[in-house]
């Protein structure tokens, strides 16, 4: 089993964003190797402290390890970032200062066959968990629920054309005998889709992402969890967010010009009777894109958006 490993995105442009001061307190709801959160215990030092989540229990050991010098000053909950109120409640919070969500795969993940993330990892068995304690697997979604589910899987969360055509030929295979490796999946989405259409990057790469946010529920409540967390911000605190395909990045920019709109009455009114206030201002109008010297060394950063606002209120 390889190390756990991951080089964190934009880690530069994230804690600076963040405003990280001495005393602060911050939630990094996906610690994943714990690099981000490395750098907001190092820069809100002496006194500043951090308590985090994430499902992967090799990562929570990683970063525990990896933050060991901060030792009385930060704490990890295996828990989805998404039940903060049940982990703001342990910890005793009732706002922070600060909120890091990164939302990409780590690079262990990827790299490890046994997780059965990649496409590219023929025999790894069809897995993808973030939680390897999870009943579903890929390998149950692509051999137990109906075609129809998985093209729809396939076509929402992958936003692939040729959904309808890869279920088809799931389902045809499963017939024949049980889908177990990213091979055979691989294979399938491959014979799936036209020669010319294959020509920009792998075609596996959409329908792997597709089945991936279907076993983890990445997106699941997504929209209320963002909302819900920046309201957790203290006034002046910052909240960023990496999202790394436009899903996620879609509901996160929702999400925060929704918190952005002051008052939505009738101008014609001459006073506002539906009480709704600005909360944040949104820092990043266009959401921050990696330096191309980053993406040359780390290319996982090159479909990365980043998306900061502030609380005003």
């Amino acid at each position: 089993m390889p190390a756990f490993s991951h080089i964190p995105v934009m880690k530069e442009e994230c804690i600076e964003t963040l405003q990280i001061k001495d005393g602060g307190v911050y939630f990094d709801g996906t610690i994943g190797g714990g690099g981000h959160s490395y750098e907001i215990l190092k820069r809100s030092a002496p006194s500043g402290r951090l308590f985090a989540t994430d499902l992967d229990d090799e990562a929570i050991a990683a970063a525990g390890e990896r933050l060991k010098e901060f030792e009385g000053r930060f704490k990890i909950y295996k828990s989805d970032y998404k039940d903060f109120d049940k982990v703001f409640g342990l910890e005793g919070v009732e706002k922070v200062d600060g909120i890091l969500l990164d939302f990409g795969v780590s690079s262990y993940q990827i790299d490890n066959p046994e997780r059965g993330f990649s496409y590219l990892k023929s025999e790894a068995p069809l897995d993808m968990r973030m939680d390897r304690t999870s009943p579903l697997t890929a390998e149950t979604v692509l051999n137990e629920y109906p075609k129809e589910q998985i093209a729809k899987i396939l076509k929402v969360y992958g936003e692939e054309r040729f959904a309808p055509i890869i279920a088809t030929n799931i389902e045809k295979e499963r017939q024949k005998s049980r889908i177990t490796t990213c091979g055979q999946f691989a294979e399938i989405i491959e014979k799936s889709i036209p020669a010319k259409f294959r020509q920009n990057g792998p075609a596996a790469r959409k329908s792997f992402q597709a089945i991936r946010i279907e076993v983890n529920g990445e997106l699941n409540g997504l929209y209320e969890c963002v909302t819900g967390l920046t309201r957790r911000l203290k006034k002046g605190g910052r909240i960023a967010i990496l999202t790394f395909h436009s899903l996620e990045d879609r509901i996160v920019k929702n999400a925060f010009r929704e918190l952005e709109t002051d008052c939505i009455c009738d101008k014609s009114l001459p006073v506002c009777v539906c009480g709704k206030k600005k909360e944040i201002e949104i820092i990043t109008k266009k959401p921050i894109i990696a330096s191309l010297k980053e993406m040359a060394i780390n290319s996982r950063s090159k479909c990365a958006k980043l998306r900061v606002a502030e609380k005003i209120i």
